[in-house]
């Protein structure tokens, strides 16, 4: 009796360690919780080039194309969009994209909307989900990237801009205005024109919030020929952007191109403008 008493017990403590060791292993092959990643991509930076009144994407190739060729960038997608702000992109860009480059066409290009610069980063953002862009903007495109600027500096489901570049940026009206044809600088240190025209007085906001991280290369053009200016834009309309920064941004730099070669137009088919753009965004 007294053996069966012992057997049993052994069996009753063999079963238990058995059932014991079954948990075990059972919770040791439970499967770890998923953890979710951020969408956001915070190590690639695009780089969306706006066009100017009246042109189209054909003006943004040359410079998109150079960086191609310098080796800074291997991915560049064009992206079209609507008068309705519908935008479609002709191609994707993959996960190991180096400096990926958009080249933004607008079919309305004559209207100037801001509304057309947000509804292109909103569908790159919505896609790839960037932390971070650079814009570059020539002519017209300037004006675009400012007053977006100006109207979404505080929205924080878009990206944060990183760096913008200017080219010939007509900030305080073209040579076919008043204060476009007329104005100068009246204050070297601040960028401060003596005259202000409506498209100048309506950026005036950007004094008190443009966003401080922002690095901005401003590049105007000046044919020496005695106007001045790139033909289209007068340096001092172009200079006029740094009194709208204020100091505020994280950094300014202007640079003028001279001769034959800054004409308004040429300024995106200009050499010296690709290497600017290639040393200022990518090295």
């Amino acid at each position: 009796m007294k053996k069966r008493k012992i057997y049993l017990a052994s069996f009753f403590i063999a079963a238990f360690l058995f059932i014991l060791a079954g948990c075990s292993q059972k919770t040791q092959n439970i499967p770890a919780k998923k953890v979710t990643a951020s969408l956001t991509n915070t190590k690639t930076i695009p780089t969306f080039f706006f066009h100017g009144w009246g042109s189209s994407v054909n003006a943004e190739k040359h410079m998109a194309n150079a960086a191609k060729k310098a080796g800074v960038t291997n991915t560049i997608i064009q992206a079209d969009v609507s008068k309705n702000g519908t935008v479609k992109l002709n191609n994707t860009i993959p996960k190991n994209a180096k400096n990926p480059i958009v080249e933004v066409n607008f079919e309305d290009n004559q209207s100037g909307k801001t509304s057309y610069v947000k509804s292109v980063i909103t569908a790159i953002s919505n896609k790839y989900h960037y932390a971070k862009i650079n814009l570059v903007g020539h002519s017209m495109g300037n004006l675009q990237i400012a007053n977006y600027i100006n109207e979404n500096y505080d929205n924080k489901k878009m990206p944060k801009i990183n760096k913008v570049v200017s080219i010939a940026g007509h900030y305080d009206g073209y040579l076919g205005e008043e204060a476009g044809q007329k104005a100068k600088i009246k204050n070297k240190e601040t960028g401060e024109p003596d005259i202000y025209s409506d498209g100048f007085k309506q950026l005036l906001p950007l004094r008190k919030h443009y966003p401080k991280q922002i690095e901005v290369l401003n590049i105007y053009g000046n044919k020496e020929d005695g106007s001045n200016s790139d033909g289209s834009v007068s340096v001092a309309s172009a200079q006029s952007y740094k009194y709208l920064i204020n100091g505020r941004a994280k950094s300014y730099h202007e640079v003028e191109i001279k001769g034959k070669n800054a004409q308004h137009s040429k300024l995106h088919e200009n050499k010296e403008v690709d290497q600017l753009l290639i040393d200022f965004l990518w090295k």
